[in-house]
């Protein structure tokens, strides 16, 4: 079947691949529509790896995605062809501890689209266990669909952070995640989100949603900031979600006594970390990896109308142009939040 390969670093090639496509009694058949560019998938684009994770032979792109079931195995009843579904895109074994504990996402065993050496789904086609398959209500679209990857992430972590109605949170990084970690929070019930950047363009378009305030940290303090609109008080929330090593600095003056400071964000290097600034305020820390069963919460947010991530859709590429998409996300353009292949225009 065609795909988008990535032969080794800053190799791309749109072509025919052998993909194993054996479906199973639980296992469905889909249609790949629309898929979305993550971070992830130009770094292994750019650098040929991500820590441990190396590419070593060819590999294909791209796990955010949504499509159409065109088959069902014997045992599958939930889904029929024609269902418009999107795919949570790493399947762990069910049988081990974690997964039995609830922790699928830790699996050490866990599969993941695009990350060596498991292929992606930048293809027409894909097998997937119907378990991690969701169906998108009629009036959710596929380009909506494909963002619940990226979403989930956000939600894992609002999640974790255990937000109370009215509480302010501040989120270190306007990024797609960092946008989707500030929408989930205010779902989660957060009173007000400080959302702060250095680029002016990802801030303007987080602060097109209400309750969002986008702070751009080249024009002042946000320690500052956050002390002004709570009183001295502090973010009873944290989430760092930009990955820079540098926001780590003074990380916890953002933080109310007794607050909660969320690790999103994959720094590239090792951070200094104040463990006595931490303990003063008994901070809690937690980190997130991925995230674990929140895509059909995430589905019926957008189902409802309460979260709407069609504003952070920049633009959409054919499948016959992949390449240039990949080359204008390594481009890292500050207008550009979600950048998305339309694989199948006919269903897209």
């Amino acid at each position: 079947m065609k795909a988008l390969v990535l032969e080794e670093k800053l190799s791309l090639s749109l072509r025919e691949i052998d993909l194993p496509q054996e479906m199973g009694p639980h296992d469905v058949r889909v249609r790949i529509a629309r898929v979305g560019i993550c971070g992830s998938d130009v770094h292994y684009y750019t650098h040929g790896r991500i820590g441990p994770y190396i590419v070593k032979e060819p590999m294909v792109l791209g796990h955010e995605s949504a499509g159409i079931v065109v088959a069902v195995g014997s045992e599958v009843r939930e889904f029929v062809p024609g269902d418009r579904v999107c795919m949570e895109p790493g399947i762990p074994d069910l049988s081990s501890r974690a997964s039995r504990e609830g922790h699928y996402n830790l699996d050490p065993a866990v599969r993941f689209w695009a990350t060596p050496p498991f292929h992606g789904c930048l293809c027409t086609e894909v097998v997937h266990p119907a378990a991690f398959t969701f169906k998108l209500p009629s009036h959710v679209s596929l380009a909506e669909g494909a963002m619940v990857e990226p979403f989930a992430v956000g939600m894992h972590a609002a999640t974790k952070a255990g937000i109370k109605p009215g509480a302010t949170a501040v989120v270190l990084g306007a990024g797609p995640i960092g946008t989707m970690v500030a929408l989930s929070a205010l779902a989660a019930g957060a009173g007000q989100v400080i959302i702060s950047d250095l680029a002016a363009e990802k801030l303007a378009i987080a602060g097109q949603y209400a309750g969002i305030r986008p702070f751009n940290i080249r024009n002042g303090s946000l320690v500052d900031y956050v002390a002004e609109l709570t009183g001295g008080w502090g973010a009873d929330v944290v989430f760092e979600a930009s990955g820079s090593t540098r926001a780590y600095d003074k990380i916890f003056d953002l933080l109310a006594p007794a607050g909660t400071l969320i690790l999103v964000g994959l720094p590239l290097e090792p951070v200094a970390f104040d463990v006595v600034a931490a303990q003063a305020k008994e901070a809690r820390v937690e980190t997130i990896f991925r995230y674990a069963n929140v895509y059909p919460k995430a589905v019926a947010l957008l189902a409802s109308g309460k979260v709407d991530l069609k504003p952070l859709l920049s633009a959409s590429f054919p499948f016959e142009q992949s390449i240039a998409a990949f080359e204008r996300a390594a481009e890292g353009r500050p207008t550009d939040v979600k950048l998305q292949i339309v694989v199948e225009e006919s269903a897209a």
